[in-house]
Formats: C-alpha cells, structure tokens, sequence
C-alpha cells in the first residue's frame, strides 16, 4: 500500500480562473498565493517572473514583499511546483505565518 505524502497546498485570494490561468504568465506576477502547509500553517506568497521583477524594480526602485518567489514563469504549474520545492527545503519555517 502506498503511503499518502502530504503537501502544501497553494490558493489564491482572488480565486484562480481560467481567464487567470490564460493572463497570468503574461503578467509575470501573482500577488495573492496563500500556501497552507499540512499543519494548517499559512502564509502569504507573492510570485515574480525576473523580467517582471526587473521591471519592477527599474520603476520602484526598491522591492520588499514577504514570501517573495521568484520562478522562471508565472504559471499554476510553475508556481506549485515552487510551493513543494520550498517545503521540502523547509523554506516556509523561516517565515511568520498569518492568521
């Protein structure tokens, strides 16, 4: 019998459509991740591609977001898979969770 492994889930604030699932990566960001870890910790996550962080940062000058990831590409896929990674280097315990 295989043994279930439990994962950190990844939700959004705002929902995840499929209108979001086609318009996401060509913003490059994501700023409304909640990870829930199999504890029922959560945390705020806000996801960046590096040319949209690069943008970004040429206008604002300064960058500054708890639980900021920065991925390849802004994609369900891409950002789930960011998520597991991060738990299994136990990323998430260096962070305060939210209420």
């Amino acid at each position: 019998m295989e043994e279930l492994r439990e994962v950190p889930i990844l939700i959004f604030e705002g929902g995840f459509t499929e209108r979001d699932e086609f318009e996401t990566p060509s913003k490059g960001y994501r700023p409304d991740g909640i990870v829930i870890l199999p504890d029922k910790r959560r945390f705020s996550v806000y996801f960046y591609d590096p040319v949209r962080l690069q943008q970004d940062l040429f206008v604002e000058k300064i960058i500054a977001e708890v639980g900021l990831i920065v991925i390849e590409e802004v994609t369900r896929e891409k950002m789930e898979e960011a998520v597991q990674k991060l738990y299994e280097i136990k990323y998430f315990d260096s962070l305060v969770p939210i209420a």
